[in-house]
């Protein structure tokens, strides 16, 4: 059993890796008066326990992803749709133009992070996503503000060609079509906008 930021697909970047024979039951480790209460004292049984517990709720990551994308419902901060109805209109755009399942899914919670903070919604949206999927995904979404810049930062003293530092990185033409096809046009209250519940099984799949 491996303890791995990695997906279960193979995406993202693994930080730790540790390999343990087999798997104790849950209560062992509970029952046993000599386990440790701090990182450095816990036992090998308590390790198991840990990995196995890591390994069952491995499904929860989807209700968690689930849960912030509803949570952007009513967010709107005056813009025209609400930050879901974004959401759900930038994935949209995505799907119908033939991308992949991450994509659509990274589409998806690119803004999740507006949750928590606008300011740096991109990194925390990314953060999220990172264990899941391929690094060009990744990095799309870790820096999808730098190409929205063009579209924006004019009027509020930013840099328009903010994305230009990027250019050369392999992941720069999917940056740019995300940016400009697919994010920026999707605040259009008459665009025929699927529900969040169109797009829950690809977020199971992604983040299963």
């Amino acid at each position: 059993m491996y303890f791995s930021a990695r997906s279960p697909r193979g995406g993202g970047q693994e930080v730790a890796r540790c390999r343990w024979p087999r798997v104790l039951p849950v209560t062992a480790a509970r029952e046993d008066p000599g386990v440790g209460t701090a990182m450095d004292s816990f036992t090998g049984g308590q390790w198991e326990v840990i990995d196995a517990g890591l390994e069952a709720d491995r499904p929860r990551a989807a209700e968690s992803v689930l849960g912030l994308l509803r949570s952007l419902a009513g967010l709107e901060a005056g813009f025209p749709v609400d930050q879901l109805s974004h959401a759900c209109q930038t994935a949209s755009r995505a799907e119908r133009a033939g991308a992949p399942a991450e994509v659509v899914v990274a589409a998806l919670c690119h803004d999740v992070g507006k949750a928590v903070s606008w300011a740096n919604h991109g990194a925390i949206s990314a953060e999220i996503l990172r264990p899941f999927v391929a690094d060009e995904t990744y990095q799309v979404v870790r820096w999808h503000q730098d190409f929205q810049a063009r579209h924006y930062a004019a009027h509020l003293g930013g840099d328009p060609d903010a994305r230009d530092r990027h250019r050369g990185a392999p992941w720069f033409a999917l940056a740019e079509t995300f940016a400009d096809e697919w994010d920026q046009p999707s605040f259009d209250p008459s665009y025929d906008t699927p529900g969040l519940d169109h797009f829950e099984p690809r977020v199971r799949e992604v983040f299963g």
